[in-house]
């Protein structure tokens, strides 16, 4: 056993610290707790600020010395094959670059997924020079992943000799999936939201949208998840339209804790401007939480209108009053939905999915 587990190809993962509170992070520890580790022992390389202490200076010099930090690293354990996460935003893409650069100089395959971010035609609109950069980060890559079909053709139209794959998010549905649920006939919805709170997540929308409903008489309680920098702001909304008599903020959840409150939940009120392929739709969906969101990104890939839950514009507050209302006059297509949207991800979006794409990839490299 022992001389088989020095046999196995190493996989350097790149992701923030595994204690932050982010997708990307969520996506890293996933990927090192699946049976990839079987086949492979995966490395986790820290980047980014988050789940760090340190000032400006540290931070500076962190970002000086840590491409020789991955060479140190790439050269000590032998590793072949290195997983870039990251996004098309201007702190990201600069950050790999330089990283790439150190891969590709020391002869190693790179495994480049992006999570989200502009499309590459927007990323340097108008900058032939910078969008030429671009264009040899991309192609240098052995293997480019996306979330959504959207960002597949854009990926392909850009540049026909990247090897773009689409390999969409993933969770582990134990603990939400395999557990029975009762669904409401009769009582007054129960609404969630689990996120960060920020204006971008559509939570203002939410407000608007819920004093509606009041004023027409409707009964309902909103759960409402997560810590973020819009929080105070959010608080005051809600007191201001008499809403905090049916509005409880919960904090961080985590683990049993937000499985409880995902069972206990009827709707997942997700409004959003932009995503990737958040975690906290397809964990509604495998919990049988049917969600009201924004057709944006990735998610029409994951759920089709009507049938797993319903799509409202974003910045449509009026929208999305109509499909609360909509979900509380008919429990009975409530009730489909939910058990649609959780055959839904146990079909498709699981981590056994997930390790299984990943697998073939960095088989395609090492081969």
């Amino acid at each position: 056993m022992n001389a088989f587990a020095v046999s196995k190809h190493k996989i350097v993962v790149f992701g923030p610290s595994l204690e932050a509170l982010s997708g990307v992070s969520t996506h890293v520890r996933m990927l090192l707790a699946s049976d990839l580790q079987r086949d492979y022992k995966l490395l986790h390389f820290q980047v980014g600020s988050e789940g760090r202490r340190e000032n400006s200076l540290q931070r500076l010099m962190r970002f000086v010395l840590s491409p020789i930090h991955l060479a140190l690293v790439l050269v000590k354990s032998g590793a072949r094959v290195v997983h870039l996460n990251t996004s098309l935003d201007p702190k990201g893409y600069w950050r790999d670059l330089a990283y790439s650069i150190v891969v590709r100089g020391l002869g190693r395959r790179m495994v480049n997924q992006i999570h989200g971010g502009a499309l590459p035609q927007d990323f340097f609109r108008g900058n032939a020079v910078l969008t030429w950069l671009l264009r040899r980060f991309l192609l240098s890559s052995d293997v480019v992943t996306v979330l959504s079909s959207a960002e597949l053709i854009a990926y392909r139209a850009f540049d026909a000799r990247i090897s773009v794959h689409l390999v969409p998010n993933a969770i582990d549905p134990t603990g939400l999936a395999d557990q029975a649920r009762s669904h409401n006939v009769d009582r007054p919805l129960q609404l969630v939201y689990v996120g960060r709170l920020v204006r971008a997540k559509g939570l203002f929308e939410i407000v608007e949208a819920l004093a509606d409903l009041r004023r027409a008489g409707r009964a309902f309680k909103l759960s409402i998840a997560g810590e973020g920098p819009d929080k105070a702001e959010l608080l005051a909304a809600y007191q201001r339209f008499g809403l905090q008599d049916c509005v409880q903020f919960l904090g961080g959840v985590f683990g049993a804790e937000k499985y409880r409150l995902w069972l206990d939940s009827d709707v997942f009120v997700f409004p959003s401007y932009t995503e990737g392929l958040p975690y906290s739709l397809l964990e509604a969906m495998a919990a049988a939480c049917v969600p009201i969101t924004t057709p944006v990104a990735a998610i029409p890939d994951v759920m089709r209108n009507g049938e797993h839950g319903l799509f409202v514009p974003p910045k449509d507050a009026r929208a999305l009053a109509m499909a609360i209302a909509t979900l509380d006059d008919d429990r009975e297509r409530l009730t489909r939905m939910a058990e649609a949207a959780r055959r839904r991800v146990l079909e498709q979006y699981t981590l056994a999915r997930l390790a299984d794409d990943f697998r073939g990839l960095y088989t395609s490299c090492l081969g």
